[in-house]
């Protein structure tokens, strides 16, 4: 039976949109480096993906990316053309076949790509700045044509989402990739329409999230949710800061958005810079957002007591990475009662039982400290 503790989290939920999920626990958007080369969708994955669906009430799918120069790491698959709506519609109906709604990430990587995924080996950004994490590869900055062009791209892909039968589509602001990059002034140093001050760097961003809205309010037929995805932070100076997050949550609160979604690698963080570094900054946000916009929080919650703990703060969604993949079975354990059985380590025999592909398994048994294997 059923902890009656636990029950506000198997709660149905609506979304402004219309989209209605069967309960508050999501699962995060997470790589697993293990689509094919030509960018569609191998029978492993379908098969990660439709194990982990149907107890969630939301499934937010690995980011696909929205244009050729936007491929971000190999396995990634890809929404750039419409050749790849069948691809996405393997994805989406094994998702929903379970119950879950199914939402596609978009994205595009910037100078975050390597060399060697895209056209002629070259990496683009906002601005010419090396990225932290490769210091010897100088992008190239975009021009204004090319910036209009991948607004577009953002809006083919959701329109080959609707059309590969997703319920929604989320923008991957986060993680430091594209759109992070238009938005943080490390990495955009531009003095056109596109950079210089927080408004203009919010202008790319903005953009893309119009686009998104106008393609659907076009093309889709039945309720069909938009999302966006954050890093409330930069570690770099200069660098995003929390008084920049809390305006770009200002400006998306207005956009009639059905949830903005907050990428941090622990719930309950700090900020690194503000006038209030002693509260959680998913606090600061919820209270920036107000009753404007939905949030979905995420961020080392590994049990339903520590699930629980968060949705307690107010924020009406949960999303879960890691536990989804050591224990496909979490919700139907909190619904059952048997919230004690479940897994909190990977066994190493365990990869055909949870349905892991090949890369994503290397990942887990090869890199020390990343997941709890026994």
């Amino acid at each position: 039976m059923m902890n009656p503790n636990y029950k506000p989290l198997l709660q149905s939920y609506s979304f402004r949109s219309g989209v209605h999920l069967s309960n508050r626990i999501v699962m995060a958007p997470m790589t697993n480096w293990s689509s094919k080369p030509d960018g569609s969708v191998s029978d492993e994955e379908v098969q990660y993906y439709g194990r982990r669906s149907g107890q969630v009430g939301l499934v937010v799918t690995a980011c696909a990316y929205v244009t050729p120069n936007g491929k971000g790491f190999h396995g990634e698959f890809g929404a750039d053309r419409d050749e790849m709506i069948p691809s996405l519609q393997r994805l989406a109906a094994a998702i929903k076949a379970k119950g879950s709604k199914a939402v596609l990430q978009i994205f595009h990587g910037g100078r975050e790509c390597p060399p060697e995924l895209v056209p002629g080996g070259e990496v683009v950004s906002a601005g010419s700045v090396p990225s932290p994490n490769n210091p010897s590869l100088t992008p190239r900055a975009l021009s204004n044509e090319e910036i209009t062009s991948i607004i577009k791209d953002f809006g083919d892909a959701t329109r080959r989402a609707i059309e590969a039968g997703y319920d929604g589509v989320e923008i991957h602001g986060a993680n430091g990739y594209l759109i992070q990059q238009f938005f943080s002034p490390h990495s955009n140093t531009r003095d056109d329409q596109w950079g210089g001050n927080l408004v203009k760097r919010m202008t790319f961003p903005l953009a893309i999230v119009d686009e998104v809205k106008r393609v659907v309010a076009e093309h889709a037929r039945d309720a069909f949710l938009i999302g966006y995805r954050f890093s409330p932070e930069e570690a770099e100076t200069p660098g995003i800061t929390m008084a920049d997050t809390l305006e770009l949550v200002e400006a998306l609160s207005t956009k009639e958005l059905d949830y903005i979604h907050v990428s941090l690698m622990d719930f309950w963080s700090k900020p690194r810079t503000g006038d209030e570094l002693d509260r959680p900054r998913i606090e600061l946000i919820k209270e920036k957002a107000a009753d404007r916009v939905p949030v979905i929080g995420v961020g080392a919650i590994h049990s339903p007591e520590e699930a629980l703990k968060a949705f307690e703060t107010g924020i009406p969604l949960i999303a879960l990475g890691r536990e989804l993949i050591m224990d496909p079975d979490w919700v139907k354990k909190v619904e059952e009662g048997n919230e004690s059985e479940i897994n909190v380590t990977v066994e190493k025999d365990a990869q055909e039982r949870l349905m892991i592909p090949d890369p994503l398994w290397n990942a887990i048994i090869n890199t020390p400290g990343w997941f709890p294997v026994v």
